[in-house]
């Protein structure tokens, strides 16, 4: 058990720490820096029994959101680098192949665009902004790029 907390902890970080120079990359050509703050303030109302807003901006704030927001992303690397894991075993930590990564890195943008979107207000796939298409893309690539990482840090660190 120790060796899969481990490896999904440091499979996780890796591939999270990947993402965040993605997004610093992507700020060469204009893009915003991510911010954690929204899906902080998200997470902590869901700790309270809130999952759902109509436009998370106008949720009440909390203290510490922006924290929190980073914790909870992080988290979240490290609890789909223990799906990964699970389902494939830390064999595949041993020996990782890029195809598990994939899959498990494309099923984070299921949860992005029908969790954490939804729940923030800004609807299905991000359906209620207007670049809507332009935040799809960028989830796809993005989350892939944390597929690259889930896969580079077992190569890595096996």
């Amino acid at each position: 058990m120790q060796d899969f907390i481990g490896r999904a902890v440091v499979i996780g970080v890796g591939a999270t720490v990947l993402f965040d120079l993605w997004s610093q990359f992507l700020r060469l050509f204009g893009l915003p820096k991510p911010n954690w703050a929204p899906p902080g303030r998200w997470f902590a109302h869901l700790l309270r029994g809130r999952v759902a807003h109509a436009d998370i901006g106008k949720t009440e704030p909390v203290t510490g959101e922006a924290a929190i927001g980073w914790a909870f992303h992080y988290g979240v690397g490290i609890l789909f680098a223990a799906v990964l894991l699970g389902v494939w075993g830390t064999g595949w930590a041993r020996n990782p192949t890029f195809l598990p990564a994939l899959i498990v890195g494309l099923a984070t943008v299921g949860c992005g665009w029908f969790m954490l979107q939804p729940g923030m207000g800004m609807g299905i796939a991000a359906s209620k902004r207007p670049n809507a298409t332009q935040i799809r893309v960028l989830n796809i690539v993005g989350h892939t790029v944390f597929a690259v990482g889930l896969y580079g840090t077992a190569l890595l660190t096996r």
